[in-house]
C-alpha cells in the first residue's frame, strides 16, 4: 500500500465517527428538527415549509378546510390546519395523507402539533 492510500485509510477512519455523528434530515432534538438541506435545526413548520418551498410550494395553501378531490393530483402539497396547530399533508396514491407518512422523515412528525388531529 502506497504511503498517500495509507494516510488517506487512516483520515478516513478517523472522521468516520464524525461523519456518522451528524444528524439525520428530519431527527428530532426537543422541539427542533434537523433540516439537512440548510443544515439548521428548525421548527417542525419551518421544515415543512422548507419542503415545501423546495417542491415548488404549498400547492393549495392553508386551510382547515380540505381541497376538493376532484381537483388535486399526485403529490399535490396542502397545509391543514387543526385547533392544535397546522400539518404538512400530501395527497399520495388517491387520497390525502400526511407528509410523513409519504416521506418517512420521522415517526415523531405524527405527534407534533396538528398532525395526531388531521382525520378528527
Amino acid at each position: 500500500m502506497h504511503k498517500f492510500q495509507l494516510a488517506l485509510l487512516v483520515i478516513m477512519t478517523l472522521l468516520a465517527p464524525i461523519a456518522s455523528s451528524a444528524p439525520k434530515h428530519g431527527a428530532f432534538q426537543g422541539q427542533q428538527v434537523f433540516d439537512e438541506t440548510i443544515a439548521e435545526f428548525v421548527t417542525p413548520q419551518e421544515f415543512w415549509q422548507n419542503y415545501a418551498h423546495s417542491k415548488g410550494g404549498l400547492t393549495w395553501g392553508e386551510s382547515d378546510q380540505y381541497p376538493s378531490y376532484s381537483k388535486v393530483e399526485e403529490f399535490d402539497l396542502f397545509m391543514v390546519r387543526t385547533v392544535k396547530g397546522p400539518c404538512l399533508m400530501e395527497f399520495f396514491h388517491g387520497r390525502w395523507r400526511r407528509a410523513q407518512d409519504v416521506r418517512r422523515w420521522n415517526p415523531e412528525f405524527n405527534e407534533v402539533l396538528g398532525c395526531p388531529y388531521v382525520f378528527d
